[in-house]
């Protein structure tokens, strides 16, 4: 059984979930002043792109909305949200890949820079039960607003894979691992068969010169 790795926004799916989602947010009626909101978000994804971002405090900016808000209002948001948004979003290649990974009963785990309210959800309604993504706190049952623990963010994914393998990099060696991001170059360096999905501009340039495998997944 080896190891099959997804990133999941503009990998698994067309879009970026944390984006999307607070685009959903504003519509629900969520977000105190929408125009402020979705401008800082969109600032905060430009940054991301080019490798700028404080993922922290984007975390933090973007979870405001869901302060003292209890997990089970949170989840039945996030459902409708999976169903009205991300099913429309998800690339017929990326089914077809997941498919083809189990099928051979490889372990499949999503890994995603996004909150883990939104990537389990969305991972769940793939198919996929193991996730690793960015803890998102609560107490009592309400959000607080912060993020916890690593970030799986950069070399926060390989820290946050690695804990969850017991630190035993030799499953590494069989490992597939598809992104379509720059800032994955630190997991898909560790694993035997990195995968650049449509990629973003320094992640195409790196896999050409690597050799790594390329796919447009539509």
């Amino acid at each position: 059984m080896n190891l099959a790795l997804f990133d999941l926004d503009e990998t698994l799916i067309h879009g970026d979930c944390s984006s999307l989602w607070s685009a959903f947010m504003v519509k629900q009626g969520w977000v105190s002043d929408p125009d402020d909101f979705l401008q800082q978000d969109a600032e905060m994804m430009r940054l991301y792109a080019v490798g700028q971002m404080d993922m922290t405090e984007y975390m933090n900016w973007t979870l405001t909305p869901l302060k003292g808000r209890s997990e089970d209002d949170v989840a039945a948001m996030v459902e409708r949200f999976v169903e009205e948004v991300i099913a429309g979003r998800i690339y017929a290649d990326a089914r077809k890949c997941l498919a083809e990974h189990q099928a051979k009963g490889d372990r499949t785990i999503v890994i995603s820079a996004s909150g883990e309210h939104l990537v389990a959800p969305i991972a769940k309604y793939l198919g996929i039960d193991e996730t690793l993504a960015i803890g998102v706190e609560t107490r009592e049952g309400l959000f607080t607003g912060f993020t916890q623990g690593v970030l799986t963010f950069r070399e926060g994914k390989v820290t946050r894979l690695m804990a969850l393998l017991e630190q035993d990099d030799s499953l590494l060696a069989n490992a597939s691992f598809y992104s379509d991001s720059h800032n994955d170059l630190p997991l898909l360096a560790k694993v035997g068969k990195p995968c650049a999905i449509n990629p973003d501009a320094i992640l195409l340039q790196h896999a050409r010169q690597a050799g790594w495998s390329i796919h447009a997944w539509r």
